[in-house]
């Protein structure tokens, strides 16, 4: 099966694997699987342990770096023919080389070093914000192969209109890709409430945007199959937990501050969802009654006392007037403007208030904080420790810390690139059933 495409997009995007049919497909062998006989169950049980193993080894190399195939055993608990066979199996897929071990002094050859190809499985990451777009090729082992950021031009655009950008955006960095590098599809983080199943959002209120299926426009405009989109605040909480600020906590938030506000959660190493992925809906929960409306509708959320406009109308600056509000700001704090600081001081007591009540509900270990708020955390650090012991237990509060996001603007980026390889690190053999089915 080929990827969906049209004759334009081929051109412009070359092939593309369809691991997301094949996954489907095997999502639905279930039901063959218990009419087959004893023998078969066997062979069936051998065939899962062997995708196991293999998404064990893969996933080891993918976020652990370089290893040896001694590390790989000790780290996994098989045997070292075991490691030997599966690391045979993914260089063929090519996810996986290997180099030669460093000479040791000790008895026996040095052991074989592996390491993930970042050019085997490429994702198409993008982060759709309600001001900019950005879009980048990043391939296993979370190497990014080039990353370009470009403003909307107007206010609200239309779905079609973001993703025609889009594609104007990715042609050129998919078409700089090495000629051995494999695309294998797209994934989104976007500003909005999304639900994950489809790639369907319900409402992206900053976007102006209801009942919007995302994801097949995308597929229909750049002629990937696999398209994976989801709220652009859990990407940013899955980027720093993979690779970022909070890849040794196993609960985490990460806060992010943009037009509005968004929320991450990791809960016991693992995304917090909800029934339908809309968990984290933080910036519309309420946080002051007296405040003004938001766009959602509701009076007092808490993005309307932390998001860009808030900010920029404390400090008395005019957001239709072209300039750059967070540069602007942090000048004018950084040249002592009084006003300045004092918005700043204002928005980090309320974004502290929010964190407090989230201290609170979720007992994290570790708080993130991301988009803008990175860039003026030196002028609100100290205000959102104020706020968030004003309504903070002391027993959950002792128990968390702050951290700024290290991934910065990439964290959105590189949580959607994760996203996407998180499907072909749960079974990489999708990718050699794919190939065989493949004209």
């Amino acid at each position: 099966m080929r990827p969906h495409r049209s004759e334009t997009t081929d051109q412009l995007f070359g092939p593309a694997t369809n691991i997301g049919g094949i996954l489907r497909r095997f999502q639905q062998k279930g039901s063959a699987v218990s009419r087959i006989s004893d023998a078969g169950r066997r062979g069936v049980a051998t065939e899962e342990l062997r995708r196991h193993n293999l998404s064990a080894v893969l996933e080891r190399l993918h976020l652990g770096g370089p290893l040896t195939r001694s590390d790989l055993a000790s780290q996994t608990g098989l045997n070292r023919s075991t490691i030997r066979d599966l690391i045979t199996e993914l260089r063929s897929l090519g996810l996986v080389v290997e180099s030669p071990g460093t000479p040791s002094t000790g008895p026996g050859r040095p052991s074989s070093v592996a390491r993930v190809s970042g050019r085997g499985a490429v994702v198409v990451a993008v982060e759709l914000e309600v001001d900019s777009i950005a879009v980048a090729t990043i391939g296993l082992g979370g190497r990014i192969f080039t990353e370009t950021r470009e403003a909307i031009p107007k206010r609200n655009p239309q779905p079609e209109e973001l993703v025609a950008q889009l594609a104007d955006l990715a042609a050129p960095l998919i078409a700089e890709l090495p000629e051995d590098a494999s695309p294998v599809g797209v994934g989104v983080g976007v500003a909005g409430v999304v639900r994950r199943s489809d790639g369907f959002i319900h409402v992206a209120p900053n976007l102006g945007w209801r009942d919007v299926p995302i994801a097949r426009l995308i597929q229909d405009t750049l002629g990937f199959d696999l398209v994976k989109v989801a709220n652009e605040a859990d990407m940013g909480a899955l980027g720093e937990y993979r690779r970022g600020a909070a890849v040794n906590s196993r609960d985490m938030i990460f806060v992010a501050g943009e037009v509005g506000v968004g929320i991450g959660i990791i809960h016991d190493s693992a995304p917090m969802l909800g029934l339908s992925g809309y968990a984290g809906e933080a910036g519309h929960m309420l946080i002051n009654p007296r405040g003004v409306e938001c766009r959602c509708g509701a009076v007092g959320c808490w993005e309307t006392e932390v998001g860009e406009e808030a900010l920029a109308r404390r400090a008395g600056i005019d957001l239709g007037d072209g300039a750059a509000p967070i540069s602007e700001i942090v000048r004018r704090a950084d040249d002592g403007h009084v006003g300045t600081r004092t918005a700043l001081w204002e928005l980090g007591r309320w974004l502290g208030i929010g964190i407090g009540n989230l201290v609170n509900i979720l007992n994290p270990d570790l708080v993130v904080v991301g988009g803008f708020y990175q860039q003026l955390y030196p002028y609100i650090a100290g205000a959102i420790e104020l706020g968030a012991k004003e309504v903070a237990l002391e027993a959950p509060w002792a128990a968390c810390s702050i951290a700024l996001s290290e991934l910065g603007q990439s964290s959105v980026l590189i949580g959607a690139a994760e996203l996407v390889h998180g499907d072909l690190i749960a079974d990489p053999l999708l990718l050699v059933e794919e190939l065989a089915t493949t004209p």
